[in-house]
């Protein structure tokens, strides 16, 4: 499957704690994890120019597209914005995650503010599972464990979820709806919310192999829709 990273870069991440977190990069760790599952992953970096390098070429050819932004979401030219979620609807599958709920491209998709609640204290997140039959959760159990997140908590400006997986929970007592699917036309997208770029949340074996399932999850079933249309049926009767 071919499956494009698009993760911002920013000076964060060029931190001591950044740094740490993620010696090889934020990006770069997401690639690795889904190369290790046989995908064939293009990483595309956003900054402060947006997402030059989302090319045309890059989209035509992506079954399912990662999206980690927070510094430099409104750098995300509209007309990048407007593409990918041409493809989304016609059937390319989404995975957002962390602060890419404040992403045009999030907010696009779903229609709402996507706000919600934040502190950043690297405090323990316990991520319930609360449908253990689900494609997504398969084998992971009842909970994970992330030692050190950045706390997002409700009310969390999104629409019903089509599929709720998980509900986080963290030390201050503030809850999320922290592993939710969307149906969005002939696509799927998979929100994550946890993954903040001074916490190594990423390297978590149970995290890694959680979103290597929501890839396998949100990838289209069919071939991708040509164009979005309403096409005109002719008249036929049942014989």
């Amino acid at each position: 499957m071919n499956v494009t990273v698009a993760c911002e870069h920013n000076p964060a991440m060029d931190s001591e704690e950044g740094k740490r977190a993620y010696p090889e990069g934020l990006g770069v760790c997401l690639k690795e994890m889904l190369s290790e599952a046989g995908h064939c992953v293009t990483l595309v970096t956003m900054d402060e120019n947006g997402a030059e390098g989302l090319t045309d070429d890059i989209l035509a050819k992506t079954d399912v597209m990662f999206w980690w932004g927070h510094w430099y979401h409104q750098k995300v030219s509209d007309e990048i914005i407007g593409k990918v979620a041409d493809r989304a609807l016609r059937g390319m599958g989404m995975v957002f995650l962390h602060s890419a709920h404040d992403s045009k491209m999030f907010k696009k998709l779903l229609g709402s503010s996507c706000s919600l609640k934040w502190r950043e204290d690297g405090e323990h997140e316990r991520l319930w599972c609360v449908d253990p039959t689900h494609p997504v959760a398969r084998g992971l159990g009842e909970f994970i464990d992330i030692p050190e997140e950045e706390m997002y908590g409700e009310p969390f400006d999104i629409p019903t979820p089509d599929e709720l997986v998980y509900i986080g929970w963290f030390r201050g007592g503030e809850v999320l709806r922290g592993g939710c699917v969307f149906r969005r036309g002939a696509g799927k997208l998979f929100y994550f919310n946890p993954g903040h770029e001074t916490y190594p949340t990423y390297k978590l074996p149970a995290v890694r192999q959680l979103l290597r399932q929501a890839c396998d999850y949100v990838a289209p079933a069919l071939p991708l829709k040509e164009k979005i249309c309403c096409p005109h049926i002719e008249q036929f009767s049942v014989r």
